[in-house]
């Protein structure tokens, strides 16, 4: 498996693994699924370097046939106001069947080590709950909880929790 910066030829596959929490779980609080034309900015928003990234886990190619995306990270701006600049939002998507293989630890590992050469200041992570999973994956980082949104987010006729966990990045001030 390799992990690498996203590019647009990954971006049917990125979609089809999102899609999948879109229709299937509360992970994400999107409702509709998307084509990917309409992901397309959102993978652009994601350079190689910087602060935005994203990241995709794949299989080795073989000399037939390229690997399969397993899954991905991504970082993004937190809020839009510039006083947010040095903080981030991250998160992880495996694909279904690739759930426990430890692809997200893989990935986490190197976006977090990817940002710590930015002059960002923190990483927070909503975690729709419940997901014990993605705590433990989060807790495993370094993520502490600093507080849950109670009922903030309706989706498959009832409401969702998102916990909400920080991380601190690069030098400490």
């Amino acid at each position: 498996m390799q992990v690498r910066p996203g590019v647009e030829t990954d971006l049917e596959a990125l979609t089809d693994l999102y899609n999948h929490y879109v229709r299937e779980t509360a992970i994400t609080f999107d409702t509709v699924t998307f084509l990917p034309e309409e992901r397309r900015p959102w993978l652009l928003s994601h350079p190689k370097d910087g602060p935005y990234r994203l990241l995709v886990a794949q299989e080795r190619d073989s000399d037939t046939c390229p690997g399969r995306l397993l899954g991905y990270a991504t970082s993004s701006p937190f809020r839009a106001k510039p006083a947010y600049s040095t903080s981030v939002e991250v998160s992880v998507y495996c694909a279904p069947d690739a759930a426990g293989r430890g692809i997200g630890t893989l990935l986490y590992k190197a976006l977090i080590e990817a940002l710590e050469g930015e002059d960002l200041h923190r990483a927070y992570a909503g975690i729709a709950q419940p997901n014990e999973a993605s705590v433990r994956l989060h807790e495993r980082f370094g993520f502490r909880h600093v507080g849950t949104y109670e009922e903030v987010g309706r989706k498959f006729g009832r409401y969702w929790d998102v916990a909400w966990y920080e991380r601190p990045l690069g030098p400490r001030t």
